[in-house]
């Protein structure tokens, strides 16, 4: 096992930063792509690779369970050293100080705590208190911190039901509030609720660029959006203009890999050295990332 040295950790968030300043400079996303699996990860390198594009990887609670920081660490230095890429490691809604203070340590550049991800009821005061904690903890090496002042809905699945846009209009972000919060934590990138949702819906999810365009005159740091799957991609064409410089994608991946396993297993009944079905697997997810990449506007935008 390769262990990360404080020295290379300091060096790739320098490099993280660098991206993210460019893609606001330069008006383009950078996608950060969840995995929960060595195939999904392949697939996002291949498609890095090939369109040139900076990416990010990120793992989210369950997926920090399931494979563990520190290998998830170990993975992505050495593909990015074997596709010689651009890439970079997001923990993804961190639901503790202490989890998000462990990512730190592990040599994730990027860092999202979301303490309401576990406390739904949070107050204001709790959730800016921890994510203070972990702005000043990321400053030792200059991780960039992302996060969000109240819970964010729906989860990483496919959902039968309709989304309920006057329901979830109720948790959308404000230029005011987005200011204060940003103002009292000193993160880095904020979370933007816009009509953005985890998640897959049987409608299509709309995003409220007219919101977004006075959030983004309101405050100074870089913006994300979570929740990108199954989300028409002009949408985020048009919030790439505006200023979003990270946008999230894990359920449409899901959806492509489930999907693809299931038929590859159906038409192969006999054989159960699965890692041979896995090619059209990887190649299934790889063209759902390709898509985003180019929407976001990223293509050839990487620095090896």
């Amino acid at each position: 096992m390769h262990m990360i040295t404080e020295q290379e950790i300091r060096e790739n968030c320098t490099k993280a930063r660098a991206l993210m300043e460019r893609a606001r400079r330069e008006h383009f996303a950078v996608g950060a792509f969840n995995i929960d699996n060595q195939e999904t990860l392949v697939a996002i390198c291949k498609t890095a690779q090939k369109l040139n594009s900076p990416v990010l990887v990120e793992l989210s609670h369950g997926e920090v369970q399931a494979i563990g920081l520190e290998n998830a660490r170990d993975m992505v230095t050495n593909y990015k050293k074997e596709f010689g890429i651009e890439i970079y490691l997001n923990l993804d809604h961190s639901p503790s100080v202490e989890s998000a203070k462990s990512g730190i340590d592990a040599g994730f550049e990027f860092i999202h705590i979301d303490v309401s991800q576990e406390k739904h009821d949070a107050t204001d005061e709790e959730i800016i208190a921890a994510t203070k904690e972990v702005v000043d903890y990321a400053k030792k090496f200059g991780c960039i911190v992302e996060s969000e002042p109240h819970y964010f809905g729906g989860s990483s699945n496919v959902h039968a039901e309709n989304i309920d846009y006057e329901e979830i209009k109720k948790t959308f972000s404000t230029p005011e509030d987005s200011k204060t919060f940003v103002d009292a934590t000193g993160i880095d990138t904020f979370a933007a609720a816009i009509g953005n949702l985890h998640g897959k819906y049987p409608v299509p999810k709309q995003l409220d660029l007219e919101l977004l365009q006075k959030i983004r005159g309101a405050i100074d740091c870089n913006i994300s959006l979570h929740g990108g799957s199954d989300t028409p991609l002009h949408f985020f064409e048009d919030a790439v203009k505006i200023g979003v410089s990270k946008i999230n994608i894990n359920s449409d991946m899901r959806f492509a890999y489930r999907t693809e396993l299931e038929k590859e297993l159906k038409d192969h009944p006999q054989e159960f050295a699965v890692v041979k079905l896995m090619p059209e697997v990887i190649a299934a997810v790889a063209q759902v990332v390709e898509d985003k990449i180019h929407a976001f506007g990223s293509a050839g935008k990487a620095l090896v």
